[in-house]
């Protein structure tokens, strides 16, 4: 199993009266992790911004296959599934120790600093596809 890129506890906030963590939190810790991922991959958000880029979200699926619940650890593991033309797919698993609770698939296009979708840097889709690897669901 890769190493997560992001770890943690499920806190009591985030679960429902039977202690299963809610099912919006699970879009909070991809986004967690996959900021964390782009550091990762030397390519951190900040950097984006200063080259004046920015990403926003078109599509994130979920797809759940056991619950987390208070007091579990959730470890993330992201991976760059395809860059395209202007966007990209990540791959996000959820897992309590070796068993998934979620994978989640989100497509974000980037943007010039208007909003305009521009083309991925040849840079940027080297680094995204050379710092991932397959995450199992």
């Amino acid at each position: 199993m890769p190493a997560p890129t992001w770890s943690s506890p499920v806190r009591y906030v985030e679960t429902d009266q039977q202690g299963i963590a809610f099912n919006a939190h699970y879009l909070v810790w991809a986004d967690e992790a996959c900021t964390a991922w782009f550091a990762d991959v030397d390519l951190p958000y900040a950097d984006m911004l200063a080259r004046h880029l920015d990403m926003r979200v078109r599509a994130s699926t979920l797809e759940w296959s056991s619950s987390a619940r208070f007091g579990d650890v959730v470890d993330v593991e992201v991976a760059c599934e395809r860059v395209g033309g202007t966007s990209w797919v990540l791959a996000i698993v959820v897992r309590v120790g070796e068993r998934v609770c979620c994978t989640v698939r989100t497509t974000y296009v980037l943007v010039d600093r208007d909003g305009r979708p521009v083309r991925v840097p040849d840079d940027l889709r080297a680094a995204w596809l050379a710092g991932s690897q397959p995450v199992g669901g």
